[in-house]
C-alpha cells in the first residue's frame, strides 16, 4: 500500500483496521506511541465561551511531547478574584465567584 507523506500520523479508517495486517500494525503503534511530531514548540490557542483556551507544546520529537502547559480560561478568570472582592464582605464572596463562571477543575492543575 502506497502512503501519502505526513499520513501516517492519522488512523487508518476502520474497515481497512479489520481486512488489513499493515493497517492494524499502523494503528497499534499510533495507539501507543502517538503520533510522530517534528522537534521544535508551539503554542495553539482556541477561542471558548468562557474564554481563551491555550496548549503550549514542547517536543524533542516523537509520539510524547516533551512538555505541555494548558492555559485554561478559568484560572485567568479566577486569577482576579482577589482585586473584584476589595471593599466588599465576606457574604458577597459566592456572588462574586457565581458572576466569574469559573470551573474548579480547571483551575485544580
Amino acid at each position: 500500500m502506497v502512503r501519502r507523506r505526513g499520513e501516517e500520523n492519522f488512523a487508518p479508517r476502520k474497515d481497512k483496521i479489520l481486512t488489513s495486517m499493515e493497517e492494524l500494525i499502523q494503528n497499534f503503534m499510533l495507539v501507543t506511541e502517538g503520533p510522530q511530531m517534528p522537534a521544535g514548540e508551539v503554542y495553539f490557542e482556541a477561542e471558548n465561551p468562557k474564554g481563551a483556551l491555550g496548549f503550549y507544546i514542547v517536543s524533542k520529537g516523537g509520539g510524547v511531547p516533551y512538555r505541555m502547559k494548558i492555559r485554561s480560561p478559568s484560572f485567568c478568570n479566577l486569577s482576579i478574584l482577589s482585586k473584584m472582592c476589595v471593599g466588599h464582605m465576606v457574604a458577597d464572596i459566592p456572588v462574586i465567584l457565581g458572576s466569574l463562571d469559573f470551573v474548579l477543575g480547571e483551575c485544580d492543575r
